[in-house]
C-alpha cells in the first residue's frame, strides 16, 4: 500500500473516532534562530562560538490544536532559555554535541515530548593575529581575544533524537569555489530551443550546500570528533573540485562525495546542492578586440538564472535519509 494511501486510511479512521470532518496531521512548534555566542576564557586566550540555534519539538500536543488546551505545552520561551542555559552549563564543543545535548533533554525530560530536532548553523571567527614585532604596543603579545569574522562558509548541523536513537547531519552552506579552466561542457543534448555553445574551457563556479549523515546513532560504538569529521570532510571536498578535470558539475559534485566517503568511514551519506554559477565570455568583436580563454578572457559573471544540480552520493548498501529538500537552494 502505497504512503498516500495509507495517511488517508489513518486519517478517515481518526476522523470517523473522533466525528472530525478534519483531522490533525504531523505538527511541530518550537523557537526558531536563538542566537548565541559562548566565549570561553583560558587565561588571557579567549575561544568563541557563536550559533544559531533552531528547536522543533513533537509529540502528545492533540489537545493543544484541538481545543487550546496548554497543558502538553512547553512554551518556546523556555526553549530559548535552555539554548542559552545548556550553553553556560555544558559549554559548547561543536554544533553536533551541543545539538545532542539539546535534544536529548527535551525528549527524556519533558513527557508530553517525544521527539527533537535541532538545527544549528554557526559562524566561524579566526583570531586577529599581533602586529610584527618593533611595531606592537605594550603587551600586544598578550592580546588573544580579537576575532575576524570568518566569511567563507557557514556550518551547519541537524539532531534529531527520539528517545531511542540519535540522528547527526553535519554540513557547510555558502562555500563559494571556481575553477578558472580544466573544465569542458559540450555532447549534451540539442534540441530547437538550443542555443548554448559547446565550451572546451570554460569556468567552473558553484556554491556548495551539503549536508553529510554520520553512521553513528548515539549507541555504544565511539562518536566522532566532528570537529575533525567537519575539517576533513570540508577538505576533501576542496581537493576533490581541485583535482577533477570536470565535463559536467554532475561528475565533480559526484567525485567530491566520492572522495569524502572514501576518506571518512563514519559518513554514510552526502548530499549535495550547487548551482552553476555562469561566466560567460564578454563579445569584445565590437571593438576589434579578440577574448579567448586561453589568453586570460573577460567574462559576465551571470547572476540568474542558473543550472542547479543536486544529488545524494551514497556509501555502498546504505540508506538514503537525508531529505531531498535539505539542500535546496
Amino acid at each position: 500500500m502505497s504512503t498516500s494511501v495509507t495517511s488517508v486510511t489513518a486519517a478517515e479512521g481518526s476522523a470517523s473516532r473522533t466525528g472530525r470532518m478534519a483531522v490533525l496531521g504531523q505538527n511541530q512548534y518550537g523557537k526558531s534562530e536563538v542566537r548565541v555566542v559562548k566565549i570561553t576564557r583560558d587565561g588571557a586566550t579567549h575561544h568563541i562560538k557563536d550559533l544559531n540555534v533552531s528547536v522543533a519539538l513533537s509529540g502528545d500536543l492533540d489537545d493543544v490544536h484541538y481545543s487550546g488546551s496548554n497543558t502538553n505545552v512547553l512554551t518556546t520561551d523556555a526553549t530559548k532559555n535552555t539554548v542559552f542555559a545548556f550553553a553556560k552549563e555544558h559549554g559548547i564543543e561543536s554544533a553536533e554535541q551541543f545539538g545532542i545535548h539539546l535534544a536529548r533533554h527535551f525528549v527524556d525530560d519533558t513527557a508530553p515530548i517525544t521527539r527533537a530536532r535541532i538545527r544549528i548553523e554557526e559562524y566561524a571567527w579566526d583570531r586577529i593575529a599581533p602586529s610584527e614585532v618593533g611595531s606592537r604596543f605594550v603587551g600586544a603579545e598578550e592580546v588573544q581575544h580579537s576575532f575576524v569574522r570568518n566569511g567563507q562558509e557557514t556550518r551547519t548541523a541537524q539532531v534529531t533524537y527520539d528517545g531511542e536513537g540519535v540522528e547527526v547531519l553535519s554540513g557547510l552552506k555558502d562555500l563559494t569555489v571556481l575553477n578558472s579552466t580544466n573544465s569542458e561542457f559540450w555532447g549534451y543534448l540539442k534540441d530547437e530551443y538550443t542555443t548554448l555553445k559547446e565550451d572546451y574551457d570554460r569556468i567552473l563556479a558553484t556554491d556548495v550546500s551539503a549536508w553529510w549523515r554520520h553512521g553513528w546513532n548515539g549507541g555504544g560504538t565511539r562518536r566522532p570528533d566532528w570537529d575533525r569529521t567537519y575539517a576533513q570532510a570540508k577538505k576533501h571536498m576542496l581537493q576533490a573540485f581541485a583535482e577533477t578535470y570536470s565535463y559536467s558539475l554532475q561528475q565533480t559534485l559526484y567525485q567530491m562525495g566520492a572522495r569524502v566517503l572514501g576518506h571518512r568511514p563514519e559518513i554514510d551519506e552526502i548530499r549535495f546542492s550547487m548551482p552553476n554559477k555562469h561566466h560567460f565570455q564578454v563579445d569584445l568583436e565590437p571593438f576589434g578586440m579578440s577574448n579567448k580563454a586561453a589568453d586570460g578572457a573577460v567574462y559576465y559573471a551571470a547572476d540568474r538564472p542558473y543550472g542547479l544540480i543536486e544529488a545524494t552520493v551514497l556509501r555502498s548498501g546504505a540508506e538514503a535519509r537525508i531529505p531531498v529538500d535539505m539542500t535546496n537552494l
